[in-house]
């Protein structure tokens, strides 16, 4: 009897079908990958640059800087080149203020005092004003000294002996407030102490020697 052979079927071929995205999938990841890289990296760029702004606006336009104050002679007048007792002399002084800010100085009312010898001898309120961004205010101020006051300072006849000159000091305070872009304020009070000469001789008078001293 003839064996009966029987033949198996082949096995299919195992075959692993790819789609279209399985494929495309490692290379939307490394896009991606790439894409995000250089977002970090513009975003960090842009960082460091509003950085470096900042620190530069800060060093200068939004650094807040003392306004420099001066007191400066210009008239005194006297009856006949000397100092009545009875009749107040009239001092008159150029307080200047130099505001160096990106924004203009606001002051207030202030007041300049004149001393001899220590002893004050008269004073006088200074106007309220306004000093432009960079830009220097020149105020005149009426100072009414008192002689009786003067004439009392022991060392006076001996000074104007020795040297025929008035020698006098004031000092002068103005406080006010900067505000730049409405960011940055800063309330700033100056001292300024001044020397002032005036010659019997010429009736000329010399100044401008200052030394500023900010309070607050």
């Amino acid at each position: 009897m003839a064996e009966t052979e029987q033949v198996k079927p082949f096995a299919p071929a195992a075959f692993q079908i790819r789609s279209d995205e399985e494929e495309t999938m490692p290379v939307q990841l490394n896009t991606r990958r790439r894409n995000c890289i250089k977002c970090c990296g513009c975003l960090a760029a842009i960082l460091s640059v509003l950085a470096v702004t900042v620190i530069v606006l800060v060093l200068t336009v939004f650094h807040v800087r003392d306004p420099v104050i001066k007191v400066f002679l210009q008239r005194l007048d006297l009856a006949n080149g000397t100092l009545p007792k009875d009749v107040n002399v009239t001092l008159l002084v150029d307080v200047s203020v130099k505001n160096p800010n990106a924004a203009a100085y606001k002051f207030k009312n202030g007041t300049t005092t004149i001393y001899y010898d220590g002893v004050v001898v008269g004073q006088a309120n200074t106007p309220p004003g306004k000093a432009e961004a960079r830009r220097t205010l020149h105020m005149n101020v009426t100072v009414d000294l008192i002689p009786a006051k003067l004439l009392a300072v022991p060392s006076l006849i001996s000074n104007i002996s020795s040297a025929p000159a008035l020698t006098m000091n004031s000092s002068t305070i103005i406080g006010g407030k900067v505000r730049i872009l409405g960011i940055v304020k800063k309330y700033i009070v100056v001292r300024v102490n001044c020397m002032m000469t005036y010659s019997f001789a010429t009736r000329a008078s010399q100044g401008g020697n200052c030394k500023p001293h900010l309070i607050i």
